[in-house]
This record gives structure tokens, C-alpha cells and sequence, in this order.
């Protein structure tokens, strides 16, 4: 009835549930949880049960939970669950703006925002596009794995760079970037993939980084040691920034 409060996809009252197991973790829980069984059936409990917490662990680490979209068509929304760890102006990486030889790009190579996000082992580990648009560009760099949080993790760690282009020519870039646990990103998209702002683009295994290039003109909206939720905060509005600069000239 009018008034009565509904779940993320408008079915019935909301409530609490389990979230989904992502495909691509269930082998590694089931594998773990068998091996935890076996343990078992020849009493070897001091290994059974450390094997049957980490198969839980590993479920856990896969959840794929829905999330709640903000309907405004000018938010940036987080593409990752976890930390703000950095709010700084540099020059985009150059995988998101050199020619590879069908026209340039939307993404300038003029220094921009970039907001990174940490990802402990215990947050949502499912990356989402921040807008709606098409896949322009999806690069993978191998490299090494260091500690997701230092600054340098974004030029050396193995890493994923994926630039989203909305009808109106707007880009936003992002990266993936693998820490010193992850050892596979995973991609979900492919170039030319048209995708609805929030969908899911990939997920990388294990505690890891994902950095955000804010178009020209926008502002961050979240400050250093928040915590933000895949598809569902806001990082920044262009049509506000824009307006302002409209009214400033």
C-alpha cells in the first residue's frame, strides 16, 4: 500500500536478508569447505574446523549484496566499498588519455581530482561504474603488489584502468588497482559495453585500491577516512559544479 517502506528492487517490505555469493567465489568457499569435511571424516578437527572458518571467510569475502542507486543523473557514485584514503589533484594515468589510434579520448591529460578508495579484506570486494555510459577503454597493466595504500600503488601495483563515456561526452576514469594480498583482478565489461550507473564492472581478490579521476569542473563530495558504499555515495555532481561555473562567467 502507498506509504509502505520497499526493498531495492520495489518488491514488498524491506527486510534484512543474505546477500548473494558472487559465481566467481563459490568454487574457492565450496573448495575450502570440502577440504574442511574431509579433514573431518578422519578426526583431524584441529585442521577441520580452521578450514570450515576460512570456506565462511571466503563466502563472506564474495558477497554480492544489492545496492540502492541515487537517481540523480549527475552524481559520480563510488565504484567501491571502503576508506577514502586520498583526495589529490594529479595527472591522470596515461593508459585513460593517449591516442591508441581511434581518436583521441574524452578524458583530458590536465591534472584532475583523483579520490582513492581503500578496500580492507572485510568490504565488498564487487566494483560498480560511477556513471552510466559506455566502456571506452578497459586496460589491464601487470606490475607488483604493494601495500594498496601507498601513494606509489597507483604507478607500480598490477592494475585495471576503465574509462565510462555518457551520451553527453562526459568521461569519468577509474582503476583498479591489486594491494599487497590481491593477487587477480577480475573484469565483468568489455569495451563498447553500455552500462546503467552502478552496474558491476569487475572485482579484484583479496584487499586492494580503486582510484577515481573526476572530470574537469567537479569537486569532491567526501572527505579523508570516510567510508563509502559501492553505488550508492556520492563522490561528486557535475551539473552542480557546472552550474556554478556557468554563473560565475
Amino acid at each position: 500500500m502507498a506509504g509502505d517502506l520497499l526493498d531495492s528492487q520495489g518488491r514488498g517490505e524491506a527486510q534484512w536478508g543474505l546477500p548473494a555469493i558472487h559465481p566467481e567465489g563459490r568454487k574457492f568457499g565450496i573448495a575450502a569447505l570440502g577440504i574442511s569435511l574431509l579433514f573431518a571424516m578422519f578426526a583431524w578437527e584441529t585442521l577441520a574446523w580452521p578450514m570450515a572458518f576460512l570456506s565462511l571467510g571466503i563466502f563472506a569475502f564474495f558477497r554480492d549484496p544489492e545496492r540502492v542507486v541515487p537517481q540523480d543523473t549527475d552524481a559520480i557514485v563510488s565504484p567501491a566499498d571502503g576508506r577514502i584514503v586520498q583526495i589529490t589533484e594529479v595527472n591522470p594515468p596515461r593508459e585513460l588519455v593517449v591516442d591508441d589510434g581511434h581518436g583521441l579520448p574524452c578524458l583530458s591529460d590536465e591534472p584532475t581530482i583523483r579520490v582513492s578508495i581503500f578496500m580492507s579484506v572485510f568490504d565488498v570486494h564487487i566494483n560498480r561504474t560511477p556513471i552510466a555510459g559506455m566502456v571506452q577503454r578497459l586496460v589491464y597493466v601487470p606490475g607488483q603488489f604493494l601495500k594498496a595504500e601507498l601513494d606509489k600503488a597507483s604507478d607500480e601495483n598490477e592494475r585495471q584502468h576503465i574509462l565510462v563515456e555518457r551520451s553527453d561526452g562526459v568521461c569519468v576514469g577509474f582503476t583498479q588497482i591489486a594491494g599487497l594480498v590481491a593477487r587477480r583482478i577480475v573484469p565483468f565489461v568489455k569495451p563498447g559495453d553500455t552500462l546503467g550507473v552502478g552496474q558491476r564492472v569487475g572485482l579484484i581478490r583479496f584487499g586492494s585500491r580503486v582510484d577515481v579521476y573526476l572530470p574537469k569542473g567537479t569537486s569532491s563530495r567526501v572527505m579523508l577516512g570516510q567510508r563509502v558504499v559501492a553505488g550508492e555515495t556520492v563522490l561528486a555532481e557535475i551539473g552542480s559544479q557546472r552550474l556554478l561555473e556557468g554563473v560565475s562567467h
